[in-house]
C-alpha cells in the first residue's frame, strides 16, 4: 500500500538534492550555511516518521540556528538570458501549460480513482490520504512530462529547484511550522478558549451569525498566524464542531472545506504569510514589501462574504 511516506520520500530527495548542488557550488559565498539548512530540512521528510520527536525539536532549532548566525544570502543568478528564455517559449508556445496542466489533471483523476484499486485484496493508496497521495504521483508525472517535451539537461531540475528554494529561502518551512503551531494549540484548548471569549461579545445563537463568526474568524486567525493551516483546528475545534456541525447539524465537510477557503482569504491579507507576499515582492523588486498584500485586500475581502453566503446556504442543507 502506498501511504503518505511516499510524499515525505519525495519531499526529502528533493530537498536533498537541492543541498547537494548548494554545497557544489563553490561561486555561493553561504553554500556551506544553504546546504546544512536544506539537507536538515530534508531528514524531517525523510526521517521525520522514524525518529523521536525530541530529536526533529532539535533538527528544527539546528535550522533556525543556521538562518539565525549565518543567513542564506541570496539566490544564484539565471542560467539562461532573458532573450534565451523568450526565444524557448516562442519554440514550445502553449506546449509549455501541458506540465503544469499535468498536476491538477491527473490529482484528480487519482483522487476519484486510487480508492477503488485494488491489489490482492490490498488497496492501492492507503484511503484516507488519497488526495495527498494523488498530488504527489501528479507532482512526480508532470516531471516526468516536462523533461520529455522539454529536454532540458539532465540537472536542470534540481538545478531550478534549488534556485527557487533558495529565492524563497526559509520563508519555505513556515506553513509547515505553522500548521504544527496550530495542532499544538488545539492540543493546548485554545480553540474552546477563543469560542467562550467570542459568545461574551456575540451571542452565536443563529446559524447565520454562527457562520459568520467562523468564517471570518477563519480568516482573522489566518492572519494573525499567517496560515490557514494554523487557524483551522483552532476555529473548528472551537466554533466549527461544537456549533456548526454538532447544534445546528451543518455538514463536516462542507464546514471543512469553506472554511479553509475562509482561511485562505485571510492568507491574502497579511504579511505574517511571508511566502505568499513578503517573498513575491522581494523577487519583483516592487518598492514596497506589501504591495501584493494591498492588491489582494479587496479581492479576499469579497472571496470571504461569498464563501460566508455559499457555507450559510449549503452546510445545512
Amino acid at each position: 500500500m502506498i501511504t503518505l511516506e511516499f510524499v515525505y520520500i519525495l519531499m526529502g530527495v528533493m530537498f536533498e538534492g537541492i543541498a547537494v548542488v548548494n554545497l557544489l557550488d563553490r561561486t555561493s559565498p553561504r553554500r556551506y550555511s544553504k546546504a546544512a539548512f536544506w539537507g536538515i530540512y530534508g531528514i524531517t521528510f525523510l526521517a521525520g516518521s522514524h525518529i523521536p520527536s525530541f530529536v526533529s525539536g532539535l533538527l528544527v532549532f539546528g535550522m533556525v540556528a543556521i538562518v539565525a548566525v549565518r543567513k542564506l544570502g541570496p539566490p544564484p543568478l539565471e542560467r539562461t538570458t532573458r532573450v534565451e528564455r523568450e526565444i524557448s517559449a516562442q519554440r514550445f508556445g502553449n506546449w509549455l501549460f501541458v506540465p503544469a496542466l499535468t498536476i491538477p489533471a491527473v490529482a484528480l483523476l487519482g483522487t476519484f480513482t486510487f480508492k477503488y484499486i485494488r491489489i490482492g485484496g490490498v488497496a492501492l493508496v492507503d484511503p484516507k490520504q488519497v488526495t495527498l497521495i494523488s498530488l504527489g504521483v501528479a507532482t512526480v508525472a508532470a516531471l516526468v512530462t516536462g523533461i520529455v517535451l522539454l529536454r532540458p539537461r539532465p540537472s536542470a531540475p534540481i538545478v531550478e529547484a534549488r534556485r527557487l528554494m533558495d529565492a524563497v529561502s526559509w520563508a519555505a518551512v513556515l506553513p509547515q511550522m505553522l500548521a504544527a503551531l496550530g495542532a499544538m494549540f488545539a492540543l493546548a484548548g485554545v480553540g474552546p478558549v477563543v469560542a467562550g471569549i467570542i459568545e461574551r461579545i456575540v451571542p452565536l445563537t443563529q446559524p447565520i451569525v454562527v457562520v459568520a463568526t467562523y468564517t471570518i474568524g477563519m480568516a482573522l486567525f489566518t492572519a494573525i498566524m499567517g496560515n490557514a493551516f494554523a487557524a483551522f483546528p483552532v476555529m473548528t475545534a472551537g466554533i466549527g464542531l461544537p456549533l456548526i456541525v454538532h447544534r445546528f447539524g451543518g455538514s463536516v465537510i462542507i464546514m471543512s472545506a469553506v472554511g479553509m477557503l475562509c482561511g485562505f482569504c485571510g492568507t491574502l491579507m497579511t504579511p505574517m504569510a511571508a511566502n505568499f507576499n513578503i517573498v513575491p515582492a522581494a523577487l519583483l523588486e516592487l518598492p514596497s514589501e506589501n504591495a501584493v498584500v494591498k492588491v489582494q485586500i479587496p479581492t479576499a475581502l469579497l472571496l470571504l462574504a461569498a464563501n460566508t453566503l455559499i457555507m450559510y446556504f449549503t452546510v445545512f442543507r
